[in-house]
């Protein structure tokens, strides 16, 4: 089967037209056209929603790029063919400039998970900001520690004490010196295709030469990754273990500082660890004197559906763990938790975040505490993200385009590939179906990895914003 033939037919299957393989025209003209058709071509209806946002009067779409171009960095690049502008959201839903609606399945990168300008998160912030909006942790406010204690709440084992910080970034920076400090060693050990941030250690942590930039990036051993589609040992995570065992022998004095690995790779294409793989691992680790670090950055915060937090369906306890993105809604927050002995080790001197904790986004993190439970978004996550893994089975048991689903709750990834047996990336077809979506109102995201032959290209599935009213028809 041609593979460009094989998503035409899953558009087609829902009346979607588009030209066929080898057709001349450019993904700009092969959009004008597509909506040529809309007229022609009967359409799936997006669900009603009760909310059409007034009409916008703010700078067009041109005058936006325009400014983009001349005051912004040039480093920052825009998603689809014809940009998308954003100027209002609702729960699970974006606007354009037009009022026209999409299904947002990337949530701000994973950020928005309780859906976008949520009640009980919108009035929780507005209230602190009625009453004091920056309060650095020198003085006393109840927000904080309030916050502090319903986090921990849903951590296992000794995992007691917060650090609050803005990102996640800054989160895995923190958890590496910490790990460093309490060991007394420096060497870390993490996975090839990770991504754990873009500042100095966590550049070097992160194993993506697309998001690495040639500076001094020292003490990081990067593991084969253990992954089961790819994966040099299937889904044997004991045999890519192993791999740790041997880095830590022969590329280290024999005792590390820790691992740092996330429960589901994000950036890397929703990648699952091989089970029986971190299990492994932290064994292996902690017998060399190092801590075990879970980067729960994006697996965090009910996403998977089965558990809470992603290490836990590994059957694994972390010594420290790092969040941030879904913690806070979009508000800008993130966090280090980890036992009272390793927190112990910033007393030595002085540590201080200038708006780590500050009261506005610690009111934010408990509203979306309180949103999660109150709606049972946990299960929600369970629930949709289960039929929409089976559906998506179903179409790879169909296509020959898809080679692998994979993930859990509402973190699923879905890989194209030219050839099933040597899994070459579909690179074309999936940026092109990626621009059908758009114009089809479901914003999905492609993330690019750079780690497997050049270029590997994943279409996530993610719908990241798993708010209770996503999807609702599913309920049974």
């Amino acid at each position: 089967m041609r593979k460009l033939t094989a998503v035409n037919s899953l558009l087609k299957r829902n009346n979607y037209l588009l030209p066929r393989h080898g057709s001349s025209q450019t993904a700009a003209q092969r959009t004008s056209s597509v909506r040529e058709t809309e007229t022609e071509t009967k359409l799936p209806k997006m669900p009603p929603f009760n909310y059409s946002p007034p009409p916008y009067d703010g700078p067009s779409t041109a005058e936006i790029i325009a400014k983009r171009r001349e005051f912004l960095s040039p480093a920052l690049f825009h998603f689809y063919n014809t940009p998308l502008n954003i100027v209002e959201a609702k729960m699970q839903y974006v606007f354009d400039e037009n009022g026209r609606r999409y299904l947002d399945a990337f949530g701000g990168i994973a950020t928005v998970s309780c859906g976008h300008c949520h009640p009980e998160v919108v009035n929780s912030v507005v209230k602190q900001l009625k009453l004091i909006n920056h309060s650095t942790i020198l003085y006393l406010n109840h927000t904080i520690s309030d916050f502090a204690e319903a986090l921990v709440s849903t951590l296992p084992g000794d995992l007691k004490v917060v650090f609050f910080t803005n990102s996640g970034t800054e989160a895995n920076e923190l958890a590496m010196m910490m790990a460093r400090l309490y060991t007394g060693c420096n060497d870390i050990v993490s996975l090839r295709n990770s991504y754990h941030g873009n500042a100095a250690a966590t550049m070097g942590a992160t194993a993506q030469s697309n998001w690495k930039f040639n500076v001094v990036q020292s003490g990081v051993h990067h593991a084969i990754n253990p992954d089961p589609y790819r994966g040099i040992f299937g889904s044997d995570g004991e045999k890519y273990a192993s791999d740790v065992h041997d880095l830590i022998q022969f590329g280290t004095s024999g005792q590390v500082a820790g691992f740092i690995g996330e429960s589901i790779q994000g950036v890397g294409g929703i990648v699952e660890l091989a089970p029986g793989y971190l299990p492994a691992a932290y064994d292996i680790v902690r017998k060399a004197g190092g801590v075990c670090i879970a980067d729960e950055v994006q697996s965090g915060f009910a996403r998977t559906g089965t558990h809470f937090w992603g290490f836990q369906s590994h059957g694994v306890i972390p010594d420290i763990v790092t969040m941030a993105k879904g913690i806070g809604n979009g508000i800008p927050l993130g966090a280090v938790v980890t036992t009272p002995e390793i927190a112990g080790v910033l007393s030595r001197r002085s540590y201080f975040n200038t708006f780590g904790g500050n009261p506005m986004c610690t009111a934010a993190g408990h509203a979306v505490l309180r949103v999660i439970h109150e709606e049972k978004l946990q299960e929600n996550a369970n629930l949709v993200g289960s039929h929409l893994k089976r559906r998506l089975t179903l179409l790879k048991n169909k296509y020959e385009l898809i080679g692998d689903v994979r993930g859990r709750g509402l973190m699923l990834g879905v890989e194209f590939v030219k050839d099933r047996d040597l899994k070459t990336p579909a690179k074309a077809e999936t940026l092109h179906l990626m621009d059908q979506m758009k114009v089809f109102n479901t914003n999905l995201l492609v993330s690019r990895n750079g780690s497997v032959g050049g270029e590997r290209w994943i279409l996530w599935e993610c719908l990241q914003n798993h708010s209770s009213s996503l999807l609702h028809p599913l309920r049974r």
